[in-house]
């Protein structure tokens, strides 16, 4: 383990670095639950999906592992799933084996930027004062998701988001609520006290006081309302399912989409999963503190290519975009900073094929808590940014790209906004040689997007 990961040079060891891959996983698993879910919605077969999610998220995280030694796990990107099932099958009415063929090109067009140096250029042409904002946005980002997940916000017609009512339906929503405050207290406390695995303890303490809820008549589930048993279901896997969807990509008449329809759902699938992968690569890379002075990623190049074959295999299993987590920055909470935390990751993906109902049991209000906490040592990033006047047109720019994320509900709408409004105010400002040549091109691809493709 020494040799493949360097554990000193990074100052870490085995212990942390598998404590930091399950913490990873753990806050990962819901996906394992919900892409099936999501995806079912276009005509796929659940199970298959879970399996494709499962096996894609296996070789991605591998690679991330061995070809960049980095502690970033990556599986079925959400907000690309919830496109491709509600946008690409749903609105504009193509079969889902379109969907998959399109991800497929999207994955191989992402190989061969990965092998050059564009994507790689892009994140490096990034000022850094963006940088820093992106890793401060994205806090609140998880922490919003977080509250979200825990159903401790929730809708309301007059000021579009407001706190729960503890008291309506309390035996199901109103108590998970509240376990996820308690499990946000319980999960701070441990870690204030430097108590190692404390973000893991806390999700798994949070989870078996809600079991034990459930067995007195506390937490009482309700299936049609989405409200399921804590207990975990220890039922196997039908891997044969996964001839739904196996190859299926290549099951297209490129004759009945077109084209340019099938070039426009191509690019739309590329150009969000490069900024949300750029934009999560920041946070966490920041978050591990892996960046250099000049806000670069050693073995960037690496990182990308692992997400581009991830994509590229996910597709040919039958899921949609894989894409770098954001729920990586858990397990670099937890001290990972190496590949062993992606390894350990990987691996548990490929043990749930054979146990996914006892991981899709973890419930959003136990994993929620680390969201919301990582989120925080993600804001304390903006003690890094300089906010004095002379300094506004760096700090404007980052404010907005900070508040855009949120809400807007997006990575890639954050950074976004963040680079128009900077190259803008530099341009206006008379600070046009601060504005790298890469940015401008940025510029006109994002206005692009906004014109033709919303």
């Amino acid at each position: 383990m020494e040799k493949i990961f360097k554990l000193k040079e990074h100052g870490t060891n085995v212990r942390t670095e598998v404590l930091a891959g399950l913490t990873t996983f753990m806050t990962m698993a819901y996906i394992l639950a919900v892409n099936p879910s999501i995806l079912s919605s276009a005509g796929m077969d659940p199970t298959a999906v879970l399996l494709a999610t499962c096996f894609s998220s296996f070789v991605a995280t591998m690679c991330m592992a061995f070809f960049a030694n980095l502690p970033f796990a990556l599986s079925a990107g959400m907000g690309l799933n919830a496109f491709f099932a509600y946008t690409v099958c749903g609105s504009m009415g193509y079969p889902w084996q379109v969907g998959l063929m399109a991800v497929f090109v999207e994955g191989l067009i992402f190989i061969l930027l990965s092998l050059t140096n564009v994507r790689e250029a892009i994140f490096n042409s990034i000022p850094l004062s963006l940088k820093r904002a992106v890793v401060v946005g994205i806090g609140i980002y998880i922490c919003f998701i977080g509250l979200k997940n825990a159903n401790l916000v929730v809708h309301n017609d007059s000021t579009l988001v407001a706190i729960r009512d503890f008291g309506a339906d309390f035996h199901t929503a109103g108590i998970t609520s509240l376990l996820a405050v308690f499990g946000l207290f319980f999960m701070t406390v441990l870690y204030l006290r430097k108590v190692p695995g404390s973000i893991l303890i806390g999700i798994i303490g949070t989870w078996l006081i809600g079991i034990a809820l459930e067995l007195i008549g506390v937490y009482v589930p309700d299936p049609d309302t989405g409200f399921y048993s804590l207990i975990p279901d220890f039922a196997f896997t039908d891997f044969f399912k996964i001839k739904e969807t196996y190859g299926a990509c290549f099951d297209v008449d490129m004759k009945s989409v077109g084209i340019v329809n099938f070039a426009v759902v191509v690019f739309s699938f590329l150009f969000v999963d490069l900024f949300d992968t750029i934009g999560t690569l920041i946070g966490v890379s920041q978050k591990a503190g892996i960046l250099d002075e000049e806000g670069k990623l050693p073995g960037i190049k690496p990182a990308l290519l692992a997400d581009a074959i991830g994509t590229t295999v996910g597709a040919f299993m039958g899921t949609s975009t894989v894409s770098t987590y954001i729920e990586s920055s858990t397990g670099v909470g937890a001290g990972g900073r190496t590949g062993l935390t992606a390894m350990t990751t990987a691996i548990l993906f490929l043990l749930s094929t054979l146990f996914a109902p006892f991981f899709t049991a973890i419930p959003s209000f136990a994993t929620s808590p680390a969201l919301i906490l990582v989120g925080f040592m993600m804001f304390c990033n903006i003690k890094d940014l300089v906010l004095d006047e002379e300094h506004y047109t760096d700090a404007i720019p980052a404010f907005l790209c900070i508040v855009a994320m949120p809400l807007f509900y997006s990575i890639s709408e954050g950074i976004s906004v963040g680079i128009i409004s900077y190259v803008v105010i530099k341009l206006l400002c008379g600070k046009r040689k601060e504005i790298k040549p890469i940015m401008y091109l940025l510029v006109v691809m994002f206005l692009v997007k906004y014109i033709y493709l919303k």
